[in-house]
Formats: C-alpha cells, structure tokens, sequence
C-alpha cells in the first residue's frame, strides 16, 4: 500500500481556499460577512476538540468584513479583500496581548506588527491568533496556559509546533489559510504533520518588526496553505520590509512563480540529517512516502540522485542563537515564575551564552554559507544541484503528551530525534517548502522539505506547483471536527 493510498477518504469538502475565496468575493459569489461568520462558527464549534486558537476577535472580524463588503460593493479590488485569516500568536495585532504561548497577564500591542499591517493592506480580516507552544521552542503546541492543540487527522497526536495553531486551523479548514513563524522547522514541521504546504522564506522576506533580528535571525514569518498557490499569494500579501529591518532581500513573485514550470532540475535527496547525539533515521514510513516523492519528481522530468550535503558543525551555530533568543523573550515576561521549568533552563543557558558566544556563532554564518552553498554551486566536479530533498521529519506526528514531564535536556533530546532536518535552514537563513508527502499505515501525514540556496523561493515555489498538479495532495482532507466540549475555551 503507498503512503497515499493508506487514507481511504478525501474528507469533507470543506470551505473554499485563499485564492478561490478570494475570487468568489471579487466575483460578488459571496460576502466577506458570510465568509468570516461562517470561519467563526467553525472555530467556535471545533475548539473543544481542536484547541487551534488562544484569542478570537470576532466583534473587530465582523465590523471589518462589514466595511470589505463596503469596499467590495464600490469597487474596489485588493488581492485578499474580505477574505478571513489567522495569524500566529507571537504576532502583535493592535489591542490584543502576545502571549506566544506563555501563562501571565501580558499588555495589549500597540500595534499592529508589520506583518499584519501589510495582511489588512492587502484587505485580509483577521479572524483571531493561534495557539504556540511557550516561545515557539518545541515541535508540539501544548501548555498549561491554553492546553493541547490536536492534530485535525487524529486528534490524539500533536499538529506539530510551534505554529501547531495555525496548521491545525488550515488544515481543518477552520480558515483558508494562516501565517506562521520558522525558528528551527516551526511552519514547515506542523505542515508535514497536517499535510499542508507551509513555506519558510528567505531571511527578511517576511518583515519580524517590531522584532528586527527575532531568535538572533533564526526566526521567519512564514504562509500555512492547503494548496501551494495559496502559499504563494499569502507571501505576496505579507512579504516586504519595514525601514528598521537589518535584512532586504530583493522582491520575489511568489503567485507567479506558482504558474511556471521550474524546467528540468538537478535534485539531491538526503536521508541523513546534519549531526546529532540522537542518531536519527527516518521512519519506515517517512522514507517510503519521501522516496515515493523523490520517484514522482523523476517521472517529471528532474534528475533526482542521492547524496550527502556538507553540513559541518552547523550546531554550533544554532543552539547559542536559539537560547540566547529564548532568553531575550523569557527575561521580557513580567512574572518568569510562570514560565515551563524547561524554558527557565533555556533562559539560564541563554543568558550563558549570550555575548561573544552569539557573535561568534553569528560570525560562523559565513563559512557556513561557503561550505552548504557549495552544493548549489557548479564544481569541477560538475554541475551543482539546483534544490535539495529531504524528509521534513524523522518520525510522524507524535502523541499528544509525548513531551510531558521530560527536563530541558530530554526534551532537546526527544525532538531532536523527531526532528533533525529542519534547522539548518534557519542558520542560513534560506527558504525551504515543506510539501505533503503521504501517510503512515495509520493515515498520519508525512512531509518533504524542498531547500535551496539563497533567495530560491521562486524556483522551490515553482516545483512545488509542478509537484502539487502530479500528487493533488489537496484532495486529502481529514474528518470534519466533532464539537465536543473540552478545555480549549477562546477568550
């Protein structure tokens, strides 16, 4: 049995994705009033069961769609006007608290970030922020200041984290699609566990402001769609810098990119992840989804071979980022007694090797570019490869409560081994595409990484959509969510 064929059901059909949300509104087929109320009564009803939001702003959602229609009715065009979506919640929306996952009275922003500045430019109402795991640290979206956000295919195993919310939300077609944030795998490992499309961009596509440099450049803003086009606009929507960011790259097309055919590419795929102390191999399941995935690129047309990226000590550079980053948020809470015993300890190890340490690492960035890009560079060896594929995982979606319990160091340890291929992407600050790549025999999604080098995302882009058009992983959907009472309230 292949890993596709082990979901025997499509699902429901479920509410219509960004793009066609989008066109249905400009058409007048539908109102943005209808749009939002119907993805609130569908947060409302699976919240017991699916826990994917910390805040709804349903009364703000509402008088906004209100003035889309306004808008609509006048006239007047913008590529996501009216259309309901989701932002993380380690996202400031003016006068509502950033929690990021965290326990405590927190004050409301007093701004919008710019990334939601740009969202309602381009005329998107948000509907409420999703559920993170405390300061978006772990590849599971659970705590004790909001409980357990389930994995929509099986809710009794994570959606992954930290942008667990907002996969759940997307993939349970609560809304057509949301923004996440990438720090170490946070967009593209709930992807692979709900079977989404979640990119994570080049370093500055997404402006972090009115975090300039977030988890010492480790951390991107980054689309959670169903369909790689709808990733695509959504990046469109939000991409671009504000004055203050240290990072601007160039403009890139996203949607565009979504209609091209990438032409014919030389592909690496990588089974072994840098170094760990875990020694981690893909599940059984994993590889035969990634490989089946690896064989339908080849019957496309690309040259797909195997090999071995030069990764080095690339840890190196990480951990002292990602702890000084915890650090500089965790000190930020007003009542640190709050905070997971684990994420103390990152604080106290943060707090360590803050200074020259971070700098250092930092310092490291460039030969870490010089040894990976080589890669993607042509040799005498001969040509370079254009894009690599890796599993975006080790392991399918955990348990829910796999986590519970364990010390800082198990916990490190416990993810590391479920997630070991993500990360060195955020060291290089490069874009990758986690793309769906089946099931397990139990019917639990599996993911595919699709990295490049530096400002690639229109290439990865362009190949998913080819890829997408081959597999039409859209098709799978999981089970309507029941409306079960439970512990996940929205305030």
């Amino acid at each position: 049995m292949s890993s596709t064929e082990a979901v025997e059901t499509t699902g429901p059909a479920g509410p219509a994705g960004l793009a066609d949300s989008a066109r249905e509104l400009a058409e007048g087929r539908t109102t943005s009033a209808e749009q939002v109320s119907a993805a609130l009564r569908r947060i409302e009803a699976s919240q017991g069961t699916l826990n994917a939001f910390r805040h709804l702003r349903a009364e703000a959602a509402l008088a906004e769609a209100a003035e889309a229609d306004r808008r609509l009715a006048a006239g007047e065009r913008l590529p996501l006007l009216g259309v309901p979506v989701a932002v993380k919640d380690d996202t400031d929306v003016a006068g509502m608290p950033t929690y990021f996952g965290c326990d405590g009275d927190l004050p409301a922003a007093a701004m919008d970030s710019e990334a939601v500045r740009r969202l309602r430019a381009a005329g998107a109402v948000i509907v409420g922020k999703t559920n993170s795991c405390e300061l978006g640290q772990w590849p599971f979206t659970e705590g004790p200041a909001f409980g357990a956000t389930r994995n929509p295919w099986h809710t009794g195993h994570t959606p992954g984290g930290s942008s667990g919310g907002s996969a759940a939300a997307v993939a349970a077609g609560l809304v057509p699609a949301a923004l996440g944030s990438d720090g170490a795998g946070s967009v593209r490992i709930p992807a692979a566990w709900t079977h989404l499309v979640g990119i994570k961009p080049q370093r500055g596509r997404i402006s972090g402001h009115p975090h300039t440099d977030a988890f010492q450049g480790l951390t991107v803003n980054g689309p959670l769609a169903r369909t790689v086009a709808d990733a695509a606009l959504l990046l469109d929507a939000v991409a671009g810098a504000h004055p203050d960011d240290q990072h601007r790259p160039p403009p890139v097309a996203a949607a565009a990119a979504a209609r091209r055919d990438p032409g014919r590419l030389r592909i690496a795929l990588a089974w072994r992840p840098p170094l760990t102390l875990t020694g981690s191999a893909p599940h059984p399941d994993v590889r035969r989804a990634v490989l089946e995935l690896a064989e339908a690129l080849a019957r496309l047309g690309h040259d797909v071979e195997e090999a071995r990226p030069r990764y080095g000590l690339i840890g190196l550079g990480f951990v002292p980022r990602a702890t000084a980053g915890i650090a500089e948020l965790a000190a930020r809470h007003p009542d640190p007694a709050l905070l997971d015993p684990r994420t103390r300890s990152a604080l106290r190890t943060g707090t360590r090797l803050g200074g020259r340490v971070v700098r250092a690492a930092r310092e490291r960035e460039v030969r870490q570019h010089r040894r990976i890009g080589g890669f993607f560079r042509p040799s005498r060896a001969g040509a370079g490869y254009d894009v690599l594929l890796t599993p975006t995982t080790a392991l399918p979606p955990p348990p829910i409560g796999r986590f519970d319990g364990l010390s800082a160091w198990r916990t490190d340890l416990a993810m590391t081994e479920a997630c070991p291929y993500a990360w060195p992407w955020n060291v290089l600050g490069w874009p990758g595409i986690n793309v769906p790549a089946g099931f397990t025999a139990d019917g639990l999604p599996v993911g595919a990484q699709l990295l490049g080098p530096s400002r690639s995302e229109e290439r990865l882009i362009s190949l998913a959509a080819q890829l997408e058009a081959d597999r039409r992983w859209y098709e799978h959907r999981p089970p309507a969510p029941s409306a079960r009472s439970g512990p996940g309230t929205v305030r």
